[in-house]
């Protein structure tokens, strides 16, 4: 084979659904596709050759509607078909780019099609149905084995090694340690591991053997030390470390070293999950040691990840761990108010709102919250009680990594606590006479769900959304134009509608541009059926064939919401791998080229479900 013709090989190779043939096929495709280059402002397709299937290898295209609305940009690797399937041509399409075009001329697509069962499929399959098998490839894809110890120590040991040199003094080792927060201090001579000081060492053989602290450490550090390279399995780690009876191994290679493992790691990664993490939750006694505790949320979320959990599995976990700290931090914070203000003077239920509330967290997002407080409230009696309760609470989340909300939806807000019956009333003030900022505050509390104290108190205001709700279109539309704010970015991969600036510059925020717009839709589509379910996807599944929403898109929504799920549970997988703070911002060249395909099949079912939506409500989203 020619050597411009492996070329256009390989490229297909990376192209869906180019890669669901197999190698002969494959090998024999390039011969079949025709080159075709469209300059700056050129139409497409080309000349009359517009009936046939054409992959951009290299510039951009945009599509747009009568209307010159943006509906599609196309770039390197995406596919098009050009009147060969069938699909109706949009209005205008226009090389923003000068652009080098593949085509495939549609009789040697439907030839493929017949001798490649794979790629037929792929053709023939609903948009939910490619949703949903494009997700179990890539979670098969990214699925770590699940025994956990197979794993290579390198994902045990992610941060630097603390090293000193042997003439460092004992103060100043112990010093080192405690700065570092570790419990072992590697002795590296000329870039080689001689030795190694652990906490023992410090008690045993200094503060006990009378050694000055003002001596080198290498008169207390162990030497012959043991090792382990970090592409070992832990197994082997923790089959050295039993057999030797140590509980640090150094982790080194070739460069030299490289980390440290603790027998702790590896007993905690193979015995940590939600329940234990709660179950030692439930047991601590400060903020602090709650604090201690909730450190470990990120990793329990790399586990899960690991060992094939999917985003909703890890929602659920993490929201009941956090369900878990916040219970707790109430019971601490009525066991310090008894003293000075006594016990709870009536009934209450706190309740958690945004992804808390719909059991969709992921590790540390920030707090939303309220409380709701028996109609017997007393301001005068009972205030100072509640907002040291609030506070307190307020604070300890924020201790424990989940951060204060910046919009203020907290308890410790004095608009967020409020009796049954003024709860009742401010939704149905929002509801009845409802504007942005009304619709805005409902969507911040539609998702309210008790997580500690009399949950009767939340039935009334359920009841009264799912009842005012139903009949209110003015507040549904409101509620919808303030939805549509939020859109997919359909510039993406052409860095039109990244992020601008700043420490996020040239990211897509996964939250605000993908996860959010189904959440809202969801939401909408649910209370316009009447329905009192919470989560995004029990709201998807109940709203189903109702007026307003097909089972189909309720169903494309569902696979949308699960693939943008995954994408961002395996960025910040990645993330914590290496000992960086999770978060929604994901860079468009960390994606394969399966993920940007599904990514912006995604977009349209958004896009195209939004657009479904404002023309239900024309008059308030034009607004």
């Amino acid at each position: 084979m020619r050597v411009e013709l492996i070329e256009i090989r390989d490229f297909l190779a990376g192209c869906p659904p180019f890669s669901l043939l197999d190698p002969a096929a494959l090998d024999a495709l390039p011969k079949q596709m025709a080159v075709r280059y469209l300059r700056r402002g050129g139409s497409f397709p080309p000349g009359d050759e517009s009936a046939a299937l054409y992959v951009v290898r290299k510039g951009a295209i945009e599509q747009r509607d009568h209307s010159g609305k943006l509906i599609d940009m196309l770039g390197e690797g995406d596919v098009f078909d050009a009147l060969c399937l069938g699909a109706p041509h949009p209005e205008k399409a226009i090389a923003v780019e000068d652009t080098l075009l593949y085509l495939l001329p549609c009789p040697a697509l439907q030839t493929l099609r017949r001798e490649q069962p794979r790629l037929d499929e792929h053709f023939v399959r609903s948009a939910a149905e490619h949703l949903r098998h494009a997700r179990h490839t890539l979670d098969r894809q990214a699925q770590q084995r699940p025994d956990l110890m197979t794993q290579p120590v390198s994902s045990f040991a992610q941060r630097q090694a603390v090293s000193a040199p042997p003439t460092l003094s004992i103060r100043e080792a112990a010093r080192l340690m405690t700065a570092e927060r570790v419990s072992a201090l590697m002795i590296v001579d000329a870039q080689q591991l001689i030795g190694i000081v652990t906490d023992r060492d410090l008690r045993s053989r200094c503060l006990a053997g009378d050694i000055a602290p003002t001596e080198p450490v290498a008169r207390i550090m162990s030497t012959g030390v043991a090792s382990i390279g970090p592409e070992n399995a832990a197994s082997e780690a923790l089959l050295t470390m039993t057999r030797r009876g140590i509980h640090h191994l150094p982790v080194v290679d070739a460069k030299g070293v490289r980390g440290l493992v603790s027998a702790t790691d590896l007993m905690r990664w193979q015995s940590a999950n939600a329940v234990h993490l709660a179950g030692q939750i439930r047991k601590c006694a400060t903020v602090e040691a709650l604090a201690a505790a909730s450190a470990e949320l990120p990793e329990l979320q790399m586990r899960m990840h690991a060992g094939g959990a999917n985003a909703a599995q890890v929602g659920q976990a993490i929201s009941s761990v956090n369900d878990a700290i916040t219970c707790r931090l109430i019971e601490l914070a009525q066991q310090a108010l008894t003293p000075t203000l006594g016990p709870a003077p009536l009934a209450f239920a706190w309740a958690a709102c945004g992804s808390q509330g719909r059991h969709e967290q992921t590790a540390h997002s920030d707090q939303d919250n309220a409380l709701i407080l028996h109609d017997d409230y007393r301001p005068e009696a009972h205030a100072a009680w509640f907002e040291a309760l609030a506070r307190y609470v307020n604070d300890g989340l924020d201790a424990c990594g989940f951060r204060y909300c910046p919009g203020k939806v907290m308890a410790g807000t004095d608009a967020w606590r409020q009796t049954q019956q003024a709860w009742v009333a401010s939704f149905e003030s929002w509801i009845r006479h409802t504007d942005n900022m009304g619709a805005m505050l409902a969507a911040n509390f539609l998702d309210l769900r008790v997580v500690y104290g009399d949950a009767t108190l939340l039935t009334p205001l359920h009841e009264t959304v799912v009842r005012e709700c139903a009949r209110n279109e003015g507040f549904l539309a409101r509620m919808t134009a303030n939805a549509l704010e939020n859109r997919p970015p359909l510039g993406f991969f052409r860095n039109l509608l990244l992020a601008g600036g700043g420490e996020h510059a040239d990211t897509f925020d996964i939250k605000r541009g993908g996860l959010i717009p189904i959440t809202d839709l969801a939401r909408i589509h649910a209370l316009t059926a009447g329905l009192a379910e919470i989560g995004t996807v029990a709201r998807l599944r109940a709203a189903a064939g109702h007026p307003t929403l097909s089972s189909e898109a309720a169903l494309e929504l569902e696979e949308a919401f699960a693939f943008l799920g995954g994408l961002r549970l395996r960025h910040q997988a990645g993330q914590i791998r290496h000992g960086l703070p999770p978060d929604n911002f994901i860079p468009p060249d960390s994606l394969t080229a399966l993920e940007r395909t599904q990514l912006k099949a995604v977009f349209a079912v958004i896009g195209r479900l939004q657009d479904v939506l404002a023309q239900r409500h024309p008059q308030r989203t034009r607004e």
